[in-house]
């Protein structure tokens, strides 16, 4: 497997981007930058790509939603270019609390649209001229706008034809699509002796839908890591996260991660963290997250556990280890991650 981690921006962008040199060094082969509501995310990698020389970098992720889908061929050709072929797209629908509430776009057919801008982009990076009738109406109708629209391709000619595409999905049908289409697929809380029986009949059916010219999908899971004894209560780090997530990203009936808690068997839990999040009660819900989702969905403890939890993965069918390293030395965590994970 080889090992990622999400740009850490608590050194501030700058300084952040310096961390990722070294953990470069160190052996990491994937960073990835995410774009919610604070700066972009083309920014960033465009500057990580200048202090670094052999790390891919990727999106995790540029929302759906609020480009276009040749602009988002544009950015990813770009990134790819000034990488000289490390950039990877990662792509996904956010949410409605995100998409409606920041970019003020209606939040509908996340599915749809992800399958026809995955399309659109691979068209455009083979330097096809672009015509398109779905969601996306390319060009604009004479009906829609002034009628001088004209189809056009890529006056570029990118690094790569072919830039690897990963998908963000959560629920069945994304899942499905993820695995029928995307070059890799981010899941959440992934527990990997659980993973088949969640994922498994959507991963099974995208697969059997896969064109014959992709390789298979990969897969980038993980979580914190620290190795050591006694460090089982930095867990506790991941509770208000997982907390956020499971109760606050979304309403009711609408929170995605919400329903994948209860798919694990915790109904009860994930109900009461949703109630004591959305009712302002932060730090309630954070403790209301089970214990041993925290421990089986993050790699915190002794050296021969952690050896045993990447075996999981593995197992599970994750190609990339994606973690943050939380204990005193995160260089040398990622270089001794670096040596079990081969």
């Amino acid at each position: 497997m080889r090992v990622s981690t999400m740009l850490d921006y608590s050194r501030g962008i700058k300084q952040s981007a310096d961390h990722v040199a070294d953990l470069e060094r160190a052996g990491l082969d994937i960073v990835w930058v995410a774009e919610a509501y604070g700066l972009d995310g083309p920014s960033q990698m465009g500057y990580i790509a200048a202090k670094t020389e052999r790390i891919e970098i990727g999106s995790a992720i540029l929302p759906i939603y609020s480009r276009t889908p040749v602009l988002l061929a544009q950015t990813a050709a770009g990134l790819d270019a000034l990488s000289e072929g490390r950039f990877i797209l990662g792509l996904g629908a956010s949410g409605p609390q995100v998409i409606e509430g920041w970019h003020g776009v209606p939040y509908t057919k996340p599915l749809e649209r992800t399958a026809e801008i995955i399309d659109i982009c691979r068209r455009v990076w083979r330097r096809e001229i672009i015509v398109h009738d779905g969601l996306y109406r390319i060009p604009l109708p004479p009906e829609e706008g002034t009628g001088l629209g004209k189809p056009l391709k890529l006056i570029n000619h990118p690094v790569r034809e072919q830039i690897p595409i990963w998908v963000a999905a959560m629920g069945p049908k994304n899942v499905a699509m993820a695995a029928e289409v995307a070059d890799g697929w981010f899941p959440f809380l992934f527990w990997p002796e659980r993973a088949g029986e969640v994922w498994g009949a959507a991963l099974a059916e995208g697969a059997a839908r896969r064109a014959p010219g992709l390789a298979p999908l990969e897969i980038a899971a993980g979580g914190l890591v620290a190795i050591g004894e006694g460090l089982e209560h930095l867990l506790d780090l991941a509770r208000p996260m997982a907390a956020l997530y499971i109760g606050g990203m979304g309403a009711k009936g609408r929170n995605f991660y919400n329903n994948l808690t209860r798919r694990y068997g915790y109904a009860e839990e994930a109900e009461q963290i949703q109630e004591l999040y959305l009712s302002g009660k932060k730090d309630e819900a954070a403790a209301a997250v089970p214990a041993e989702l925290l421990e089986k969905t993050n790699l915190v403890g002794p050296a021969g556990y952690v050896k045993e939890r990447i075996a999981a993965y593995r197992e599970a069918g994750a190609t990339v280890l994606n973690v943050t390293a939380i204990g005193p030395d995160a260089l040398e965590t990622i270089e001794q991650l670096k040596v079990w994970s081969e």
